[in-house]
């Protein structure tokens, strides 16, 4: 009987060209050993990591997601770029989280180039965590292709969030605990389920309905959403012409799929 296969975790890493990526060069030329799970993405500024790319990253089956930049206030570009990339990765936590996916799996780290042993420390840390969840899907219970769907679902909703983001999630300090603290308000909670989670919601029932008409109840059911809260979304979905109930069934009311964005990334903004 073969012996069971080591799991070996595939981790993307979006890495600062000036800091985190010099400290990863440093690491290597100095012979650091650290898990070789890595599949670097060389970009010039952390700030540059989307939404987008986190999402993507994750419904093309990696298992963990990494983001290296310069350390707060050192950014080589935008004093706050760096800022950026910590606000979107509190956010993809969030996002993540609601849709099915470990927010643990997504790592936000400052590496400057000097600091190549620190790369090498915080690499061995991320492989002995996500070894410990296991591959994407094991630790959340839930199959690939349901996870896949969530995900496309948020993909989707990237330029509504970003709008929201610019709009009315404004973060009124600049410094990593003022981040924190923003993320974990109540202000931010609130603001995130009425802009953001009603919305994901609507995205994904549009998702579930694309390859045949669904039972209501199925749906509330599938996404753990709550029946009122399902029937209510199904009643915007129908009022913008988006859906048709017929009895308990439901179907999409449109086929192009531009149209069906357009239609759930609609910026509500009212105050």
């Amino acid at each position: 009987m073969a012996a069971p296969t080591e799991f070996k975790p595939i981790v993307v890493g979006f890495l600062c060209n000036w800091c985190c990526y010099g400290g990863a060069d440093l690491a290597g030329v100095s012979r650091f050993q650290y898990p070789p799970q890595l599949r670097v993405i060389r970009l010039m500024c952390s700030g540059r990591v989307d939404l987008e790319f986190i999402f993507r990253a994750f419904a093309r089956k990696a298992d963990g997601v990494f983001i290296g930049g310069c350390h707060l206030n050192d950014c080589h570009y935008n004093p706050e770029g760096n800022y950026d990339a910590l606000g979107n990765t509190l956010m993809a936590k969030r996002i993540l989280e609601k849709i099915g996916v470990n927010p643990e799996r997504l790592r936000l780290e400052w590496v400057s180039a000097g600091e190549g042993t620190r790369f090498a420390e915080v690499q061995t840390e991320l492989s002995v965590k996500i070894k410990s969840l296991g591959p994407l899907g094991s630790s959340e219970g839930k199959a690939i292709p349901a996870l896949q769907a969530g995900l496309e679902a948020a993909t989707n909703l990237v330029p509504y969030i970003k709008l929201v983001e610019r709009e009315r999630l404004r973060v009124p300090q600049r410094t990593e605990d003022g981040y924190h603290k923003f993320f974990g308000s109540p202000e931010f909670n609130h603001l995130f389920e009425a802009l953001i989670l009603d919305k994901l919601a609507m995205s994904r029932i549009m998702g579930m309905l694309r390859a045949n008409p669904v039972a209501s109840g199925e749906i509330a059911a599938s996404l753990n959403l709550d029946p009122e809260e399902a029937a209510r979304h199904l009643h915007a979905l129908a009022q913008k012409g988006m859906v048709r109930m017929s009895g308990s069934q439901v179907q999409l009311a449109v086929a192009a799929p531009e149209v069906e964005r357009a239609a759930v990334n609609e910026v509500e903004l009212a105050q």
